[in-house]
């Protein structure tokens, strides 16, 4: 995908106001499709009347009458989601507020629980929207119609709408993950016997979660509206919001079976265990091509048709919709990380061979080097030394911070010039990308909405930052929220362009080491407002998208996110403290137990002390792991021979190498099941370069609805097992030993020596 230049301009389009009083007069959908008509920013890549299952343009095809392949961010935007909308759909009715909260307590509730079992389990988007559906159809059949009277009218008030379905999804998708928060008040109870009250816990909640929002906001002008902001993690969502509620015409309800098919497939698919043989007692193959178990191996050419692990609910990035170039990059980065990891093997480099090949342990004794506060005990430091990563894990370090420094450069040379022509038609009003056009018609968010809760959310955070032990001083939250406010444009960016998400926990857990220093119960709470910041201000970017594809209001999806983050963090405080009320010493074990554990809260505590409490020993200047933070500055120049070489050869495709992603892939096999990597590589290079060239009708048309139906399949499937059989409901159940599942403690699955 290109790099896109702005600048496309419209000649003889309605304006803002004109647009609304077509609304207003009672035809929207004509002078709307006019107003469209005008407003092409390029009619070689519309398709006509909006609809993404119709007939072409003409001028979207090649001279043999083929369809052209998909190529740029106007492709994007205008041949793969829907130009169609209806102004007069009602969003707030009673049915969508009852829905939208009930699946956000179930999202909070559930994915709260989660965080405290052994079993890794997200409600995932795809999943509730899903669930969403079923709800929304089955409420306008089973319920009387608006026909029988008002009452009933306000219960059902028609058809269950687009727009109510983007709604709950929006509002329950924000309740999904364990808000960061969270980590820190189980790790203040369960490491530093420190209980926040409800209020003060509340607040910290609502502080850490809410800034990002106004950030967002505030930035959107160049975040969110543009045309090259396309966030192709999104195109499958869109399709499948499109196919399920505009399936009138034939081609949108032969799609609509098409997803139910894939959707029904692969969930019978994922029942079957399937495994690759490969030599039995050799530990280099098992450490080279093992990879069916964690920390097993790279994963070199294993060929794995687990949907959970090649699809976007795995380890890779999204194999059907990510852009192949970002995809090519990911790969690239993936080579040299087989490199760098054998051959640091093999040398001994940082001891290497005194540590598991993978593993994502410090390698110390808490009881030796640290106090009983978790402070550091320099008489044992001085005694027993500093504690020591595994090689994999220190690269994958490395390589995050490597990844933070080229994004601010990659998206500065790149996208500089776009940002700031975004802006600028933003504030005359000449923004051309034609879904916000469409948008025109609704009342947009007044920009002192966002400003009010950066404000108050600042209030808050500064006032518990204080009454809640934090141990943070005001100066530090200070900066740490600023840190969020430069970073956000860059990563954001990155992410919309590329999908690849950017990590900063890493930057806000050293800047929050190198200000308060030898201090983790500080370093928790910088990390928090510095890194969760970060996250929420990406994810309302990502929705305010969603709303933009699918023309919700702009205020429904800020009051839909703004319901849903604070309903599920209220749920999510409160379930904690229950768990850790009633489970205090098994979460504290570190094993735990088959229902419940605490690896998460000891993991996120662990990277505090690291940081808080040796960052002098382990990071500093002469310290064997200075080259870490010492990277973000080396990644800062990574993209900058890529930009010179476009300038003297452009048409080679330097523009299309994604700088940060490559650097974050040097680490990229050090944690996880790396059994995926090779076959979602060929899954990328037959659906992003083949499909797309070769077969760009059936592409446009199936190749992202497919990646709906194979993750929602796949995650309804996963959902159901982890229930009846993964120990979810309490009880694991126990599966026979035979040729599909082997002897684990001989074998890994895929049959490689089993080196622990």
């Amino acid at each position: 995908m290109a790099t896109l230049r702005p600048g496309y301009k419209r000649e003889g389009s309605m304006s803002a106001e004109e647009l609304k009083n077509a609304v207003a007069s009672g035809s929207p959908k004509s002078d709307t499709k006019e107003f469209l008509d005008d407003a092409k920013v390029d009619s070689s890549a519309t398709v006509v009347n909006g609809e993404v299952g119709e007939a072409l343009d003409p001028s979207n095809l090649l001279a043999n009458g083929k369809e052209r392949p998909i190529e740029t961010a106007l492709d994007y935007a205008t041949r793969l989601v829907s130009l169609d909308d209806d102004p007069t759909l009602p969003v707030h009715t009673f049915r969508m507020w009852v829905i939208g909260l009930g699946l956000t307590c179930f999202a909070a509730v559930l994915g709260q629980i989660f965080y405290f079992r052994p079993q890794t389990v997200y409600v995932s988007q795809l999943f509730l929207q899903v669930i969403a559906y079923a709800l929304g159809v089955s409420w306008h059949k089973l319920l009387p119609k608006a026909s029988r009277g008002r009452f009933w009218a306000f219960l059902n008030p028609g058809p269950f709408n687009i727009k109510e379905h983007v709604c709950i999804m929006i509002m329950s998708s924000t309740a999904t993950d364990s808000a960061l928060a969270i980590s820190v008040f189980a790790a203040d109870e369960l490491y530093y016997n420190i209980v926040p009250n409800y209020g003060v816990a509340i607040f910290t909640l609502l502080g850490s979660q809410l800034f990002g929002y106004g950030i967002a906001g505030l930035s959107r002008s160049f975040t969110v509206f543009p045309t090259y902001i396309i966030f192709p993690n999104l195109i499958p969502t869109v399709n499948l919001f499109d196919v399920l509620h505009r399936s009138e015409n034939s081609e949108n309800a032969k799609r609509l079976r098409f997803f139910w098919i894939v959707f029904a497939a692969i969930f019978c698919w994922e029942w079957i265990p399937v495994i690759c043989l490969a030599k039995r007692n050799s530990p280099w193959v098992t450490r080279i091509f093992g990879g069916s178990n964690g920390n097993e191996g790279l994963g070199l050419f294993s060929l794995c048709l687990d949907w959970n692990y090649i699809g976007s609910g795995g380890g890779s990035l999204g194999a059907l919709f990510t852009p192949f170039a970002t995809q090519v990059s990911q790969y690239a980065g993936v080579a040299l990380c087989c490199i760098i990891f054998t051959t640091m093997y093999y040398k001994n480099t940082w001891e290497a061979q005194n540590y598991p090949f993978l593993s994502q342990l410090l390698f110390f004794e808490n009881t030796l080097i640290l106090n009983s506060d978790y402070s550091l005990n320099e008489t044992a430091l001085a005694q027993y030394g500093i504690p020591w990563y595994a090689p994999s894990n220190a690269i994958y370090y490395l390589g995050s911070n490597l990844a933070i420094g080229a994004s601010l450069t990659h998206v500065f040379l790149w996208f500089g010039k776009p940002m700031i022509q975004a802006f600028k038609d933003y504030r005359t009003g000449e923004q051309p990308d034609p879904h916000y056009q469409k948008m025109l018609v609704y009342n947009e968010v007044p920009l002192w909405w966002y400003g009010a809760t950066l404000l108050i959310s600042f209030g808050m955070a500064m006032a518990t930052c204080y009454t809640g032990n934090s141990q943070l001083p005001w100066w530090a939250l200070i900066v740490a929220l600023l840190v969020a406010m430069f970073v956000f444009p860059f990563v954001s960016v990155v992410y919309a362009v590329t999908g690849f998400n950017t990590d900063v926990q890493q930057l806000s857990q050293m800047l929050g080491a190198a200000l308060v220093p030898g201090n983790s119960q500080a370093n928790l709470y910088f990390t928090l407002y510095g890194s969760n910041t970060v996250i929420q201000a990406r994810g309302l970017a990502r929705d305010l998208k969603l709303g933009q594809y699918t023309k919700i209001p702009p205020r429904a999806t800020f009051m839909a996110q703004c319901a849903g983050t604070i309903v599920g963090a209220i749920l999510q405080l409160i379930i904690m403290k229950s768990i850790i009320a009633s489970q205090r010493d098994i979460l504290l074990a570190v094993q735990g137990t088959n229902i419940w554990s605490g690896q998460q809260v000891q993991s996120y505590n662990s990277q505090a002390v690291a940081w808080g409490a040796l960052a002098k020993s382990m990071y500093g200047p002469g310290r064997p792991y200075f080259i870490i933070p010492l990277s973000i500055v080396i990644g800062l120049f990574v993209p900058v021979p890529f930009w010179i070489a476009h300038q003297f050869w452009p048409t080679r495709k330097f523009d299309q190498v994604v700088t940060p992603i490559m650097c974050w892939c040097l680490g990229y096999l050090s944690v996880g099941i790396n059994s995926s990597v090779f076959g979602t590589m060929l899954i990328a290079i037959i659906s992003q370069f083949v499909l797309r060239r070769y077969c760009a009708s059936w592409f446009r048309k199936y190749n992202f609805l497919m990646s709906a139906g194979l993750d929602g399949g796949t995650q309804f499937m996963s959902f159901i097992a982890t229930f009846a059989l993964f120990g979810g409901s309490g009880k694991a159940a126990v599966m026979p030993t035979w040729a599909l599942n082997p002897d684990q403690t001989l074998y890994n699955y895929d049959y490689c020596t089993n080196l622990t």
